[in-house]
C-alpha cells in the first residue's frame, strides 16, 4: 500500500481536520439531559478493565460496571457528572466468578450481570448470569444475588454481549466471533435450580463486545471493537437498519444507551478509561422513534467497520490517525 505524508504544517492540520469531522459525536444537546449525556471519565483506579455499562434506572444519571475476567464479585455505580464511583456492590450466594463481560438493568428492578466470557473459544460446557436487585440507596454495600446456569443450544461459544429487553424482560445473549455470530434467546423466565438454554434467534455480521436495547425496547445496537450495528428490534426479529458511529478506543468493550433513548455511550477498557457519547439520530422524548442510533444507512456506506475484515480496515485508520498526529506535533528543530 503507497503511503502518504502531509507536505507541510498547513497540510497536516487540514488533515487532521477532517478526521476530526468523520468521529465528531454531534451537537450539543439539552440541558435537561441525564448527567453522562457528554460522556465522562472514569476515575476510580480499581476500575482497570471496565467491560460492561448499564444506566441505573433507579438512581438516573448513575451507570453500573464492573471489571473483565475474575476481579471479583463486585459492581460499581458511577456518577455520570462527576465519573466518580459512589457505591460499591460485594455479591454473595453466587460462585466465583470466571469471565464477567456484560451488565444490563431489567424492567423487575433488578441488575443482571453475565459471566459468560470464555477466552478458550468455546470450552466451557456452561456459563453464568447473576440477578440482583438495584439498591434503593447507593452506598458500599453487599447484596445477595441469584446464579443461573446457562447453556447454548448449539454447544458452547464466547460471547461479551447480554441485553435484557425494557419491556418484556427476556434475557439475549450475542455470540463473539471474528467473522460473526448468533443472537441468543434465554428461556422465559428462567430457572435458577436448572439449566437455562438459549436458543439461536437470528445471525450477526459483527464480532461484538457489546450491546443495549433503547428505552422502548424498540432499537438493538451492537458494538465491536472497530465499528457497530444498528437494528430494529421488530418483535424479535431484528432488521439491520445500518451501522453506527462508534468511536475510535483503545479497547472498546460496552455501550449503553442514556435512560432517555437520545445518546449512546461507548466504554473502553483501561484505567481512567473515557466513556465516549454519540447522539441518537431521530431521538424523540422519551426513547428512539427514529430510523436509527447514531447511525448510517448501509447503503451510505459508512459509519463503521464489521468482521475481520473490518478490524484491519479500522487498524488503517488509527495508523493514518498516528501519523498525522507525529506530522503536527513534530518538535521544533533545536
Amino acid at each position: 500500500m503507497r503511503s502518504y505524508k502531509a507536505s507541510s504544517r498547513v497540510g497536516g492540520v487540514a488533515a487532521a481536520a477532517v478526521l476530526l469531522s468523520v468521529f465528531a459525536v454531534g451537537p450539543a444537546l439539552a440541558d435537561d439531559r441525564p448527567a453522562g449525556s457528554d460522556g465522562f471519565t472514569i476515575e476510580d483506579p480499581r476500575i482497570t478493565e471496565s467491560s460492561g455499562l448499564a444506566a441505573s434506572r433507579a438512581h438516573p444519571g448513575v451507570y453500573w460496571t464492573h471489571n473483565d475476567s475474575d476481579d471479583g464479585a463486585y459492581l460499581f455505580a458511577v456518577d455520570g457528572r462527576t465519573g466518580k464511583t459512589v457505591a460499591t456492590l460485594t455479591l454473595t450466594g453466587i460462585g466465583s466468578p470466571r469471565d464477567v463481560e456484560a451488565i444490563s438493568v431489567g424492567p423487575d428492578g433488578n441488575i443482571y450481570v453475565a459471566d459468560i466470557g470464555d477466552n478458550l473459544g468455546g470450552k466451557w460446557d456452561h456459563v453464568w448470569i447473576y440477578k440482583l436487585p438495584e439498591p434503593k440507596e447507593l452506598r458500599d454495600q453487599t447484596v445477595r444475588a441469584t446464579q443461573y446456569v446457562v447453556k447454548y443450544a448449539d454447544g458452547p461459544r464466547n460471547a461479551e454481549a447480554m441485553m435484557v429487553h425494557p419491556k418484556t424482560g427476556r434475557v439475549y445473549i450475542v455470540e463473539k466471533g471474528e467473522d460473526g455470530g448468533g443472537l441468543y434467546e434465554g428461556p422465559d423466565p428462567m430457572s435458577s435450580s436448572g439449566t437455562n438454554v438459549f436458543k439461536r434467534v437470528a445471525d450477526i455480521d459483527l464480532w461484538v463486545t457489546d450491546g443495549a436495547f433503547s428505552p422502548d425496547g424498540k432499537q438493538l445496537a451492537l458494538r465491536g471493537y472497530f465499528g457497530g450495528i444498528a437494528y430494529s428490534w421488530n418483535d424479535g426479529k431484528p432488521k439491520r437498519q445500518g451501522q453506527l458511529s462508534v468511536p475510535l478506543q483503545t479497547q472498546g468493550e460496552s455501550v449503553t444507551y442514556t435512560l432517555d433513548g437520545k445518546t449512546l455511550l461507548y466504554g473502553s477498557e483501561g484505567k481512567g478509561s473515557s466513556v465516549k457519547a454519540v447522539e441518537v439520530e431521530g431521538a424523540g422524548g422519551s426513547g428512539n422513534s427514529g430510523g436509527g442510533s447514531g447511525s448510517s444507512d448501509d447503503s451510505g456506506g459508512g459509519g463503521g467497520f464489521t468482521g475481520k475484515a473490518g478490524a484491519v480496515g479500522a487498524a488503517v485508520v488509527l495508523i493514518a490517525v498516528i501519523g498525522i498526529g507525529r506530522t503536527v506535533r513534530r518538535p521544533k528543530a533545536k
